[in-house]
């Protein structure tokens, strides 16, 4: 196992110590390999709420796994969240493991069980990271994800699919998730006309009237999917426009897929590298789970004021 301090920052800029655990390893019965997570947390602090981060697919071999998303996560957890990241069978890293596995390429339903396992797990997590134990709210958990992991962060939302090899509604809501965020999540099926639909015939089938819980939905300005859709970039606010409310739009101007750069520091195949504009997003997501999990904080009002309402904004917001 690794272990490493991170100096990342707070909301304010300020440099906070994190510290980074990984991997704790997870058995579980029946998966082809075992779960393996990365935890993330402030050196400091109590009462601690959860993200569970859902990695995306992505062309690199180390982004889509427990070692991606830096900084989202550095920032996340210098704001004062314990960031839990599996390596979720779709990975790179574990293609050669399970190419002939039962799901495999794209495991979609395994992906959201991934996190009902964690959950299961937690307290073993937090006895296994050094210096965490005692320190988590285990009744505060979130869930974010990126691109396919919106498209797994919806489905443990309550958002529900048809089962496309054995029929049947499909259900993966986690009631024990109070609030998500979806990140260049994927939108309906009925518009899919790229080559990916075939691939991908589950996400023909999505329906977000059941995404009751509450979500902040993330959408590039200049996100166009043409492998999914030629719908454009509106594709991506589906979520938001399709679900049932309590839900919020943030829609980011100039932003492409990878939201300028939230998958990995320097990440070559970030098409719109910006890290002012991540580190914002860290910003405003941080403070709309914050409020979210602690009614009556106003980390998220002051956030959106901060970032959207000044002389040069990152984007625009909308809730119902």
């Amino acid at each position: 196992m690794s272990t490493s301090t991170a100096i990342s920052a707070d909301a304010w800029g300020t440099p906070v110590p994190v510290l980074s655990f990984g991997p704790v390893v997870l058995p579980v019965p029946g998966r082809p390999v075992d779960l393996q997570v990365r935890v993330s947390a402030p050196a400091t602090g109590t009462d601690l709420a959860v993200i569970l981060l859902s990695h995306g697919q992505g062309p690199s071999n180390n982004l889509s796994s427990l070692n991606g998303y830096a900084p989202l996560v550095n920032s996340w957890a210098a704001q004062g969240f314990v960031v839990i990241q599996p390596t979720h069978l779709t990975s790179r890293t574990l293609a050669h493991l399970v190419a002939d596995a039962p799901g495999a390429p794209f495991f979609w339903r395994s992906r959201s069980e991934d996190m009902s396992h964690i959950l299961d797990r937690l307290d073993m997590i937090e006895k296994a990271v050094p210096l965490l134990s005692g320190r988590i709210d285990h009744a505060k958990v979130a869930v974010a994800g990126h691109s396919f992991g919106g498209f797994t962060a919806g489905l443990l939302l309550g958002a529900q699919v048809t089962d496309p090899d054995e029929g049947g509604e499909v259900s993966l809501l986690e009631p024990r998730i109070k609030a998500g965020v979806l990140l260049a999540a994927p939108g309906r099926g009925d518009v899919l006309n790229g080559p990916m639909g075939d691939a991908l015939p589950v996400f023909r089938t999505i329906d977000f009237s059941t995404m009751t819980t509450p979500a902040l939905v993330v959408a590039g300005e200049k996100d166009d999917s043409r492998h999914f859709t030629d719908m454009g970039p509106d594709w991506h606010a589906d979520p938001y426009t399709l679900a049932p409310g309590p839900k919020t739009l943030l829609t980011l101007f100039g932003a492409e897929h990878g939201l300028g750069g939230i998958a990995g520091y320097d990440a070559a195949e970030t098409t719109d590298e910006n890290p002012e504009r991540v580190a914002a997003l860290a910003r405003l997501t941080a403070a709309y789970l914050r409020t979210r999990l602690h009614p009556g904080d106003p980390a998220w009002q002051a956030a959106r004021e901060a970032l959207t309402a000044g002389p040069d904004p990152i984007g625009r917001i909308e809730s119902k």
